[in-house]
């Protein structure tokens, strides 16, 4: 049996949500599977992944083929790192305490780069709120410019209008 990771459909038209699975390479893309070993989200910036690290790690060293997709997610979340640093250990060149350090390091720069990207977005985001707001509250005060001005054309023109008339006003004897 050929078995296959790769990437199963879900959530709705214009927003997909992934599940990765591992199936059988003649079951369809939305069909049977053997086991879930994660989500993929695109929509998010950058792209969410939770991924069982071990199971896929299980599956890739027993030889299931991952499809680009899944393949590039794999790499992403360090599980071929973790495969060639297993391979080293078995082969002596190092041990496993050497091997979960150089992933660690790996797994540290990786969130760290993350995190950059989440903060880029985040003041990205901010910068354009606050120039939203700067140009609302331009308008808003040419608008109370505006106002402000007829206001005073409306005094005005009652003022010179009670100026103008007192001898109409009754006498009071």
């Amino acid at each position: 049996m050929a078995t296959k990771i790769r990437l199963q459909r879900r959530g709705r038209k214009g927003y997909a949500f992934y599940s990765i699975v591992i199936a059988d390479a003649r079951a369809p893309r939305d069909g049977k599977f053997t086991e879930k070993i994660g989500t993929y989200n695109p929509n998010t910036n950058p792209a969410t992944v939770d991924l069982n690290f071990d199971r896929a790690l299980y599956w890739v060293e027993v030889g299931a083929q991952p499809t680009d997709t899944a393949r590039n997610i794999l790499q992403h979340e360090g599980v071929y790192l973790m495969k060639h640093l297993r391979q080293g250990v078995r082969k002596g060149a190092f041990d496993d305490a050497v091997a979960q350090q150089k992933f660690d390091e790996w797994k540290a720069s990786k969130v760290k780069g993350d995190d950059a990207v989440r903060a880029k977005e985040a003041k990205a985001k901010k910068e354009a709120y606050e120039k939203e707001l700067k140009a609302e509250k331009a308008v808003n005060e040419a608008i109370a410019k505006k106002v402000a001005e007829k206001k005073a054309a409306v005094a005005a023109a009652e003022a010179e209008a009670a100026t103008e008339t007192p001898e109409e006003a009754p006498a009071e004897a």
